[in-house]
């Protein structure tokens, strides 16, 4: 059994390939085209294999989520430790957060979770909460250094950003999924709008 592990470990290719093949995969396919036999291929391991890894599907999702929020983080955190005025960083933000297409794969990845978070154990939510906490916490700090420099009329941060991400993950879901009718021109604007007028100091 040991050897078999070790055997295992050596064979596998690194995490971060079978987490980019995974996210990959749900871009061209979408989740029903996501097997752990197919990606076993893609890989170049069995299922066998991606199981021990893995465990689930559900795990194997979570971390391709993980995975994929961490490079989003990167890319969030250098927008918004960019100089100027804080609402065009507030703009970046949104940009970022609203899905690109309807089907986006890292919204479709983020609504499968989110559906099978149902079913999961304290730790699974624990690690939905972390990337959640992720994005609440950059735009409470957004928010509360417009209110410090002026730019924003004093509001109470945290309570701002919750119902703030609450409205784009609202318009988010209705893109991701592809309602008819539904732009994310639109969706920016809407979003903007409603900022600019609550936010007006």
């Amino acid at each position: 059994m040991v050897a078999g592990g070790v055997r295992a470990r050596k064979n596998a290719p690194p995490r971060e390939d079978v987490l980019a093949a995974a996210m990959a995969t749900i871009a061209e396919r979408g989740l029903d085209g996501l097997t752990m036999a197919g990606l076993g291929r893609q890989v170049g391991m069995s299922s066998g294999h991606l199981l021990y890894y893995f465990r689930s599907k559900d795990e194997l999702l979570l971390q391709t989520l993980e995975w994929s929020e961490a490079a989003l983080g990167d890319e969030r955190r250098a927008l918004l430790a960019r100089r100027g005025p804080v609402r065009e960083r507030l703009r970046a933000y949104v940009d970022l957060y609203v899905p690109e297409v309807a089907r986006d794969p890292h919204w479709t990845l983020w609504l499968e979770v989110w559906n099978r978070s149902q079913n999961a154990g304290p730790e699974e939510r624990d690690r939905q909460a972390a990337i959640e906490g992720a994005w609440h916490r950059d735009l409470v700090a957004l928010l509360a250094e417009g209110v410090s420099r002026g730019e924003f009329r004093p509001v109470d941060a945290d309570r701002f950003a919750a119902r703030t991400r609450a409205l784009l993950d609202g318009f988010s879901i209705q893109l991701a999924v592809g309602l008819p009718g539904i732009e994310r021109a639109d969706i920016l604007a809407h979003a903007m709008e409603f900022l600019d007028e609550a936010l007006a100091s």
